[in-house]
């Protein structure tokens, strides 16, 4: 998902020379496609590097902002609540999902399950609530 948002980003800051402005173009939810890629790389290639020095600024001020926001967002989204509801159901499923990849705390949380059901969804809820 991060890759996908960076890309984004980096894409419209990339097109948004063609307009004219200094103006941030907002990043769409669409996958970008080849042809975009490859106007992208050709406008990447054209600029001087003091063009392309400021964008990689903007790009990284941009990523600040988003994390910023990610982190001040006290409410949970709809996916933090299917998790948790996940977690209390089947806590190695949610630490999986939430993860999205079979590391050492879905082993932590499967073995936890396995052994003791309660001290499993404990550590579950931890890791999807941000504790671990």
């Amino acid at each position: 998902m991060r890759k996908f948002i960076i890309l984004s980003i980096l894409s419209a800051l990339f097109l948004s020379a063609s307009l004219n402005s200094n103006a941030l173009v907002v990043p769409v939810t669409e996958p970008v496609t080849e042809a975009i890629k490859n106007e992208a790389v050709k406008e990447w290639n054209s600029l001087t590097k003091k063009e392309k020095k400021e964008r990689i600024k903007e790009v990284k001020k941009e990523i600040k902002n988003f994390k910023k926001e990610k982190r001040k967002g006290a409410d949970p989204d709809t996916n933090t609540l299917l998790l948790v509801i996940l977690a209390i159901l089947l806590p190695p499923l949610a630490v999986y999902l939430h993860q999205g990849e079979i590391n050492t705390k879905f082993w932590i949380s499967l073995i936890l399950t396995l052994l003791f059901w309660l001290p499993g969804v404990i550590y579950a809820l931890i890791v999807i609530l941000g504790g671990a």
